[in-house]
């Protein structure tokens, strides 16, 4: 399944980019349950994210970031689900820092997945939406800051 959320921030893309660390990851958290970060050595390829959930549910996630990248328009990387709690079987997120003019970016979470069969891949998509369309506030006003 796919799931594409874009949101517009104050800021050069390549800033913005550089922004994606564990300060944001921390902002980014949840609001609902408890989260502990276990490891996150950043946004280049060769990175690793390790996240324990501790409530509602108890489960690992622990992602490798295989690419990275900057170009004249955009920049990105990649995060692949390597320990994925159930019931994901796959998961794949490009964040994607596009630039709009030398002021504005849209930041883009473009996310690949399944569940381990059709029907928890249609069940985990409003669960996966839900976890992420808060992410559009969290950038914009985090963004504001750093301007």
């Amino acid at each position: 399944m796919k799931l594409i959320l874009k949101t517009s921030v104050k800021g050069n893309y390549k800033k913005i980019m550089s922004a994606f660390d564990r300060n944001l990851f921390e902002a980014l958290k949840p609001p609902i349950g408890q989260m502990e970060i276990v490891e996150f050595t950043g946004s280049q390829k060769g990175d690793k994210v390790h996240i324990k959930f501790l409530s509602p549910i108890k489960a690992e996630w622990v992602s490798d970031i295989v690419e990275d990248g900057v170009n004249d328009k955009q920049a990105w990387f990649v995060d692949v689900g390597v320990k994925l709690p159930w019931p994901l079987a796959s998961w794949t997120h490009c964040h994607i820092v596009e630039k709009i003019d030398d002021e504005n970016s849209l930041i883009i979470d473009d996310i690949t997945f399944s569940g381990r069969n059709f029907i928890f891949s249609l069940l985990l998509f409003p669960a996966i939406f839900l976890g992420f369309y808060p992410r559009k506030n969290i950038y914009q006003d985090y963004f504001k800051k750093l301007v």
